[in-house]
């Protein structure tokens, strides 16, 4: 997966950054689900996803620090 080769090269910062963009991310796709204005609702899935990337990422260079 391309994307998870470049999210991998990210900093811990940009990890926290990236987190938290995806999570107004999905938010705002939330919201725009609850008021009939989501064009794309596969969307929500695909974020959702990356989340739980970052958030693998992070807990896996956490457990290597701890090595």
């Amino acid at each position: 997966m391309k994307a998870t080769k470049e999210i991998r090269e990210l900093s811990a910062e940009e990890l926290n950054q990236r987190e938290a963009e995806l999570k107004e991310e999905l938010f705002n796709l939330r919201f725009q689900l609850a008021v009939n204005r989501l064009e794309n609702p596969m969307r929500i899935k695909a974020v959702k996803k990356q989340i739980a990337v970052v958030k693998t990422i992070r807990r896996q260079r956490e457990i290597e620090a701890n090595k």
